[in-house]
């Protein structure tokens, strides 16, 4: 691992870091924000997983995280969205390929050798932070935006016990009835539908739920909100009676300026299911 950066924030440390990736079978960059808690011992760890187009950057410099993560004690991960690099696959639009890895494992090529981001944030990414920084993964909550909202409610609902609490802004909520899904799951996963429903959150939720609490915020100003289809998972939510607060915004777009207004309820919502023990 190769640190690219560590900077002072909020009186604990925003480092930036590389390595060679087992999963993805390229350098990978997370970064990782660490409360002045961690200097005295583990602190619990929240997953944040970014949107198409993004990188590890995005969130660490737009969502305003790490002021309410440190007033919890919490530390913030935020991996990058897909595998890069000049012998990575790619293609022209900007909803898939690079920058848009959609948290699954490809089975079709191109996409197979490197797309495999759902081990790279299931498995590999959590046994990297675990062996070199000071974090609790015993108290481990997931949050995400749009694509990675998306991964964030499935990585929730499919790895059972592993998150105390998922939240979600604009999360892309039903991809198999979609065009933000149904092109990249062909693309990824070939065209067996039977093959998408564990990456699809309401197909998931309607299924088997999350054994703790979800919070779903969406923006009614939204200009993807016919690709996102909140209202399915709204639907699954309420017929599972599942315990999870949906909220709807008007006036909030897709933006990071919607994601930072509703920052600190994200970050509270979890220190209260992280520390609930």
């Amino acid at each position: 691992m190769k640190t690219i950066s560590e900077n002072a924030s909020f009186q604990g440390k925003q480092g930036v870091y590389s390595h060679a990736s087992t999963s993805c079978h390229c350098d990978m960059t997370f970064a990782l924000f660490l409360p002045e808690e961690a200097e005295r011992g583990p602190v619990p760890l929240l997953w944040f997983l970014s949107g198409l187009t993004c990188t590890h950057e995005n969130a660490m410099t737009k969502a305003g995280a790490q002021a309410w993560a440190a007033e919890h004690g919490i530390a913030v991960v935020f991996p990058d969205t897909s595998p890069r690099g000049e012998d990575v696959a790619n293609d022209e639009a900007y909803d898939l390929g690079q920058g848009a890895g959609f948290y699954v494992n490809a089975t079709q090529d191109p996409w197979q050798p490197n797309f495999q981001m759902w081990s790279y944030i299931a498995d590999e990414l959590p046994a990297l932070l675990a062996e070199n920084f000071a974090l609790d993964m015993d108290r481990q909550a997931i949050c995400g935006h749009s694509m990675g909202g998306h991964g964030a409610l499935t990585l929730a609902m499919n790895l059972d016990g592993r998150f105390k609490s998922v939240s979600a802004f604009a999360p892309i909520a039903n991809p198999s009835d979609s065009d933000w899904g149904r092109k990249q799951l062909t693309a990824y996963l070939g065209a067996d539908t039977a093959t998408w429903a564990k990456h699809d959150a309401t197909l998931l939720m309607a299924d088997k739920g999350f054994d703790g609490p979800v919070l779903i915020d969406q923006g009614a100003d939204d200009q993807f909100l016919d690709l996102l289809k909140p209202e399915a998972l709204a639907a699954a939510i309420a017929k599972r009676r599942q315990n999870a607060i949906f909220r709807m915004h008007p006036g909030y777009d897709h933006s990071y300026f919607f994601i930072s207004t509703f920052m600190e309820d994200h970050i509270a919502f979890h220190a209260d299911a992280l520390y609930a023990d």
